[in-house]
Parts: structure tokens; sequence; C-alpha cells
């Protein structure tokens, strides 16, 4: 009886670390890829719930789910953590701030859509974002290319010569990248047999 009552008080423990973790993470950065890059601070780094190889997979993931990278990334860090319970807690962390913001902001638009300090906090948060995003495109770098020789590079160069300068759609390049995953490993395998 005790046993089980310390798991549940460690479960719950577990949950409010998650969605303090969160709360404050969605604090820090909302949207886009600076999320990533504070939650990968904050979970791999800080707390060890995750692996360096975990974030990177789940930020491929994310990437290629439907709906705010905020939300997909923390259903995705919650499950692993805490399973469904977690997932409730993270996105219920993460979505609480913005949610509290812009009711702020509807009730106050007037006075500080023009007001000029607000527009300078906005601007150094801009060039805040971008180094945070240069954190996050560094690091899956460092995980795409270690220890596997030319073949990332080339993938690369491809995909970013893909969206740089064709107006086509993404999906094609989503599967593209799968098919170029599956040929990789297609031949690896078959180098593998004959040896």
């Amino acid at each position: 009886m005790a046993d089980s009552s310390s798991a549940q008080e460690s479960k719950l423990s577990k949950l409010l670390a998650l969605f303090i973790a969160t709360f404050t993470i969605s604090c820090t950065a909302n949207s886009g890829y600076a999320i990533l890059a504070v939650m990968k601070d904050n979970f791999v780094n800080k707390r060890k719930w995750l692996t360096e190889e975990e974030m990177a997979d789940y930020i491929a993931i994310v990437q290629m789910t439907p709906g705010p990278m905020a939300v997909s990334s923390t259903t995705i860090v919650g499950y692993h953590i805490a399973g469904l319970a977690g997932t409730l807690a993270a996105v219920f962390g993460v979505i609480l701030p913005p949610f509290l913001v812009m009711v702020a902001v509807t009730m106050f638009y007037e006075a500080i859509v023009g007001n000029p300090y607000v527009v300078l906090f906005l601007r150094g948060m801009q060039m805040g974002v971008v180094a945070m995003l240069f954190d996050v495109v560094i690091g899956l770098f460092r995980n795409a290319t270690a220890e596997r020789g030319i073949y990332p590079y080339i993938i690369m160069v491809l995909a970013f010569a893909y969206v740089r300068f064709t107006g086509c759609s993404i999906v094609w390049l989503v599967l593209g990248c799968i098919a170029a995953g599956v040929a990789k490993a297609l031949l690896v395998k078959r180098g593998e047999e004959q040896r």
C-alpha cells in the first residue's frame, strides 16, 4: 500500500514537473523552431529526460505533423516522459501562457499597439529567436552528420536547393527524403549480406 502511494506521488510530481517545464518553456519561446531549442536545453541538457538522439528523432517527427510546432512537440515529449497523462500535462502547460497573453493583448490592444517600447521589445525578441534557431540548426546538423559519411551532406544540399529554388510542395521533399533513406538502408543491408 505504501509502495503504491509513493509511486502515485512520484507520478504526480513528475506530471507537475512536466507541466511547470512546458509552462516556463512556453513563456520563453512559443513558436516554431524557437521552442525546440528551449525544449532541447531543458529536457536533454538539464533534466536528462531525453537523449540527443531521441530529441532529434522527435524534431523530425514534429516537422511532419500538422498544427503548431509547440503543441506537436510537447505532445510527443510528454507521452515519452509520462504517457497519456504526461501528454495532457505538457500540452496544457504549453498552451496556457499564449492563451493568457492573447486575453491580455485583446483587452489592452489599443494601449500597446503603438507603444515604441513594445516595438523595441519585439525587435529584440526577433534577434533572440534567430540565435535559438541557429542553435537548433547546429544541433540537428551535428546529429545528422555524425559518422555517416557524405550521404547526409548530399541530401542536405539537395533538400536546401529544393526548398530555396523551387515552388513545389514540401510534401514531395518529405517523400523524396523517405525514399532516399529507404534506398540507403537497402544498399547498406545488401552490402552487409554480400560480406
